[in-house]
């Protein structure tokens, strides 16, 4: 449809279909030597689960990251090497998976993501730091929402969404909404864009190297809510993230800082 090679990544990207096999192998070798608890259960359905990383000593707090895939794809196992940079710094990690579409809808998928960080948060006192990718970007965005009601939302001090979705509405115009089956009215609740500026402090961070349109929806989330924009240089939509497993990284920096 009109918009899909706008929301392309890995046919923009050298070696773009490589990533998610090297995404999962640095992942499960991290996991055989991390301090974590896998496959805690948050929900009911199977995908409802989080794996819970700890650094050697109490935690400082809680960083919860979610992950993206447009709403369609991967889940929590892709991730555990980007914990290294928060446990360095003394944070523990969670990483939920949640339902796809189309067999849940957007809106399902925060309601999920809450039920997560509501989980871990009993787990792990102290301050909460919520960092998302892509996808993973609107969900976070959606958790500064105070119509949540979410005791633990008390605690939120900080939220990086890394090349967020902040408008849903261009979805539409993707072949991707056969699954996603947005209308106007969850573009509208949904969408970061159309929240109201959060509380606390908000940094958008994305690549120069990215597709225009994440440039341009980390622009638009910065402006409505009047918070700051970092674009890394020489990142792109896939290479991006991978400064969180790196502690001394001006993105892991941004996030616990």
């Amino acid at each position: 449809m009109e918009l899909d090679d706008a929301f392309a990544n890995a046919a923009h990207i050298p070696g773009g279909d490589a990533y998610p096999d090297k995404w999962a192998q640095a992942a499960d070798a991290f996991r055989a030597q991390a301090l974590c608890e896998l496959d805690l259960v948050y929900g009911e359905s199977p995908r409802q689960k989080l794996d819970l990383f700890h650094p050697p000593r109490l935690a400082k707090g809680l960083v919860v990251f979610v992950h993206g895939g447009y709403w369609l794809r991967f889940d929590k196992s892709f991730w555990s090497h980007l914990a290294a940079g928060p446990l360095a710094h003394g944070w523990a990690i969670a990483m939920p998976s949640y339902d796809l579409c189309p067999d849940v809808r957007i809106t399902d998928i925060g309601n999920q993501v809450a039920s997560a960080i509501a989980l871990a948060a009993d787990r792990v006192p102290g301050p909460l730091r919520l960092a998302g990718h892509s996808a993973g970007g609107q969900l976070v965005g959606r958790m500064t929402a105070r119509r949540l009601g979410a005791q633990w939302q008390e605690r939120v001090e900080k939220v990086v969404p890394i090349s967020p979705v902040a408008d849903l509405a261009p979805f539409m115009r993707t072949s991707m909404n056969a699954d996603l089956k947005l209308d106007d009215a969850e573009v509208q609740s949904e969408s970061p864009v159309h929240l109201p500026k959060p509380v606390v402090p908000v940094t958008t961070w994305v690549g120069s190297d990215e597709r225009p349109v994440f440039i341009e929806q980390a622009e638009a989330l910065a402006a409505a809510w009047q918070c700051e924009n970092v674009i890394a240089a020489g990142k792109h939509h896939f290479s991006v993230i991978e400064d969180l497993a790196d502690p001394q990284s001006a993105l892991t920096t941004a996030l616990l800082a």
